[in-house]
């Protein structure tokens, strides 16, 4: 049965925009975010001067794939001050560490490890780290313990505006348990297909919004119906080698996150299309007639 949980955000200064301290009710994880020059202030946070593990993002400005870097460190704030000296990318720091001090260096080694090992399967951001951390051993129990801690640290990232740790897709085995089980008929989570001039797209309805799916193929062209912002976007993913030119048409290398089914349609027809109208699934349903069977169930 899953169980929701109640994370409890503290901003000293009222502000959302500067540090800001969270933590999930009845449970010993903690985490702090940092604006890169606010640095200074984290000596008065004692949470940062021990055994832990941080990331550093690059503000999303446009849409490349921003950065991150993940580190360990046992005194977080001491090693902060050496990335701002050598990293330029980060504009943001998250911190994790224990309010109870049992965090021991075997501990923060392998939430390095399982973190990056996350971070590369959602492949939601271009990771800064060079080689791969060495995940340490620990016994069944402290691994269950990290595990445990791993879903809170989750948690407290999305919460904070990173779901760096989160696929575009949910499956069977990535759900977390707090989230509600999709209906047989429901479009979320769905594999759906569209068909046009021989190109063939798959994507998943998503809470995020629509996901295209790796190896999709999109039209060259598009027609002046196509918005402006999908034709910087389509202009922007050729760039970053997202979409591949194959002979006559397009073809994603990556799953990417589309705004609406309506806007993914769209991208790979090279014109104005209506999503719910255009996206169907294995058993011949268009996502609006599942869209209304969800409603109705409802």
């Amino acid at each position: 049965m899953p169980f929701g949980k109640s994370i409890r955000i503290f901003l000293p200064e009222a502000t959302v925009t500067g540090i800001r301290h969270a933590e999930i009710i009845n449970r010993t994880g903690q985490a702090i975010a940092c604006p890169r020059n606010r640095l200074d202030e984290l000596k008065e946070w004692p949470e940062t001067g021990k055994p832990g593990v941080y990331f550093l993002f690059e503000a999303r400005l446009g849409d490349s794939k921003p950065m991150a870097y993940i580190g360990e460190s046992e005194n977080v704030a001491d090693r902060l001050l050496s990335h701002d000296r050598k990293k330029d990318f980060w504009n943001e720091v998250v911190i994790f560490s224990n309010k109870d001090d049992n965090l021991s260096k075997s501990h923060i080694k392998y939430l390095e490890s399982r973190l990056e090992s996350l971070a590369k399967n959602s492949d939601r951001y271009e990771l800064e780290n060079g080689n791969s951390p060495t995940q340490s051993s620990l016994s069944r129990s402290e691994r269950d313990a990290m595990e445990e801690l791993l879903e809170d640290i989750r948690l407290f990232l999305g919460t904070l505006g990173y779901p760096i740790l989160e696929p575009l897709i949910q499956s069977s085995a990535t759900q977390p348990t707090i989230a509600p089980a999709s209906t047989p008929e429901s479009p979320t989570n769905q594999e759906l297909k569209f068909t046009v001039h021989k190109l063939v797209a798959r994507g998943v309805q998503t809470d995020e919004g629509f996901v295209l799916k790796k190896d999709s193929t999109a039209s060259k062209t598009y027609t002046d119906s196509l918005s402006t912002k999908l034709v910087k976007l389509k202009e922007q993913l050729i760039a970053d080698g997202r979409l591949l030119i194959e002979g006559d048409h397009l073809r994603l290398t990556e799953d990417i996150l589309m705004s609406s089914s309506s806007y993914a349609a769209a991208l790979i027809a090279g014109t104005a299309r209506s999503g719910p109208q255009s996206w169907y699934s294995e058993n011949g349903k268009s996502l609006k007639e599942l869209e209304d069977q969800a409603a109705a169930s409802a």
